[in-house]
């Protein structure tokens, strides 16, 4: 039997941010990593052990990428084509630079010139900076409303600029972005690293961990006391048809903090943000695996707390708050959030279990000896 809309509505709210979190999560250490790559590796033989630490696994960890684009495409078509095409620039930037992630993998070893290694080593680089930068700007503008509106026939139109989306809070929220995923990627090392290597990765885990600490810190900051939130006024139908025009939405201080003090135990979700961060501050490198699950918990809790502050907003407008994108009006028809239920309850445990055993078979140090040893098999 079919469930109710307004429960399918909510169970792709939270299924979307599930994957969105995933991916944070699993292609985030990816990312991280490739940030660190100028400073934590100063060799050669240093470089390609970071490489190669990410290397069998980053393709399949951006998977999760292509799942949540995939599920906001067919949950939220309205948020997807008025994200997507308002914000097109900035998305061919980050594709652009994701680019930079298959070839410098493949071709960076392929030619023994330092200036070959070198140019290929800022790529990858580019690679993970760049998206990490540029998804964190992405949730700062949500944060504030995106400039789009619809006309009568439901045509949505952006009236904003790329340079725009590059304000001051949202880029504080890009660093924040920035600042969370080196941490993952440097407590990721600790686990495929040692030596010289690992102690550099804990050193720039734990920089990261502070610099992450005080910039979620001020943006928490910045949300509660200068920015006004978006709040709906009257009553919405929370089962009726998706329609982003029946609505009247209004900006008030503190409105993104509704959530929070309506459900005091949502307080949890930053404080894990925090937390997280604090124990990879706090850990050696004697406990690595301890240190990559609590730099996972401050990523999950820092994209959820952004999460549960927009809720249920999943698209503001600055150009209309009413015509503001919410997980009420703005998704498929029943039957379609019904059937992709059914296809996201069968596969997404078998994704979950083939990531695992991945993981499993790829575990262990990566050494320079072992890449010396097999040098024609590895990046």
């Amino acid at each position: 039997m079919m469930l109710d809309y307004e429960s399918l509505r909510l169970i792709w709210w939270l299924l979307v941010a599930v994957l969105l979190i995933g991916y944070a999560v699993m292609d985030g250490f990816d990312l991280g990593v490739a940030t660190l790559l100028p400073w934590v590796a100063r060799t050669d033989g240093e470089r390609r052990v970071l490489i190669n630490s990410i290397g069998p696994t980053w393709d399949g960890n951006q998977v999760w990428l292509i799942l949540g684009a995939g599920a906001v495409f067919a949950a939220w078509p309205i948020v997807y084509a008025a994200a997507f095409s308002g914000m097109y620039v900035a998305l061919l930037l980050v594709l652009f630079a994701l680019f930079m992630r298959p070839v410098g993998f493949d071709y960076r070893s392929k030619m023994p010139q330092t200036a070959w290694r070198t140019t290929w080593d800022y790529a990858l680089f580019v690679g993970g900076f760049v998206p990490a930068l540029v998804i964190g700007v992405a949730f700062g503008n949500f944060l504030q409303g995106v400039p789009f509106h619809f006309d009568d026939t439901m045509r949505s139109f952006y009236t904003g600029s790329f340079w725009a989306l590059l304000n001051p809070f949202a880029l504080l929220t890009g660093l924040v972005s920035v600042a969370m995923l080196a941490m993952h990627g440097a407590s990721f090392l600790l686990i495929k690293t040692e030596g010289v290597v690992q102690q550099r990765s804990l050193t720039a885990s734990r920089i990261a961990a502070i610099v992450t600490i005080a910039l979620f810190a001020v943006a928490g900051f910045w949300v509660a006391n200068g920015i006004e939130g978006y709040r709906i006024v009257g009553t919405l139908d929370l089962a009726g048809p998706s329609n982003p025009l029946n609505k009247e939405v209004v900006l008030a201080a503190g409105a993104w903090l509704d959530n929070f003090r309506h459900y005091p135990a949502l307080w949890s979700v930053p404080v894990l943000g925090f937390a997280g961060a604090a124990i990879v501050l706090l850990l050696g490198k004697g406990k690595p695996g301890l240190s990559f699950i609590a730099s996972g918990v401050s990523v999950s809790g820092i994209a959820a707390t952004a999460g549960v502050a927009l809720f249920p907003f999943v698209l503001p407008s600055s150009t209309n708050p009413s015509q503001s994108l919410t997980m009420w009006d703005a998704t498929s028809s029943q039957q379609t959030l019904w059937l992709m239920l059914i296809a996201a309850l069968i596969f997404m445990p078998i994704i979950l279990a083939y990531t695992s055993w991945v993981f499993r078979v790829l575990r262990g140090k990566v050494t320079e000896e072992s890449i010396r040893a097999n040098d024609h098999a590895v990046y």
